[in-house]
C-alpha cells in the first residue's frame, strides 16, 4: 500500500523533465557564450576583421559575454544540483543574455545600415 505524504513535498519530488530541459538549455547557451567571449577577447578574426563600434569596443563585449555565458553554466549547475535558487538565477541568468544579444545585435544592424 502506498503512503500519501502530507507535509511540504521535498525539491526531489518537485523536479520534473521541464527543470533538467532548462538546465541543459542553460548549460550549452553559457557554453557557447563563454566560447564567443574568449574569441571576442582574443582579438581574432572570428567575428569580423575591421568593424567599429559605437559602444566600446569588441573586447569590451567579449567581457560581457564571457561573464554572461559563465552565469549562464553556473545557473545550469545549480539546476542539476537541485539549489532552491537555482530557478530565479537561471531566470536571471538568460534574461541578462538575452538583454546582451538584443544589444548587441541592434549595435551590428545600426552598423551595417550605416555603411551602406
Amino acid at each position: 500500500m502506498a503512503t500519501h505524504q502530507t507535509g511540504p513535498a521535498s525539491n526531489i519530488d518537485r523536479v520534473t523533465g521541464w527543470w533538467v530541459f532548462a538546465g541543459i538549455l542553460l548549460f550549452i547557451s553559457g557554453t557557447l557564450n563563454v566560447i564567443y567571449g574568449i574569441a571576442a577577447i582574443s582579438d581574432s578574426k572570428f567575428f569580423t576583421e575591421n568593424a567599429t563600434y559605437i559602444l566600446s569596443s569588441l573586447n569590451t563585449w567579449g567581457w560581457v559575454t564571457l561573464i554572461v555565458g559563465l552565469l549562464q553554466v553556473f545557473a545550469g549547475f545549480s539546476l542539476f544540483a537541485d539549489g532552491s535558487y537555482g530557478r530565479w538565477f537561471g531566470i536571471f541568468a538568460a534574461s541578462a543574455s538575452a538583454l546582451s544579444i538584443i544589444v548587441l545585435h541592434s549595435l551590428a544592424t545600426s552598423r551595417s545600415e550605416r555603411s551602406a
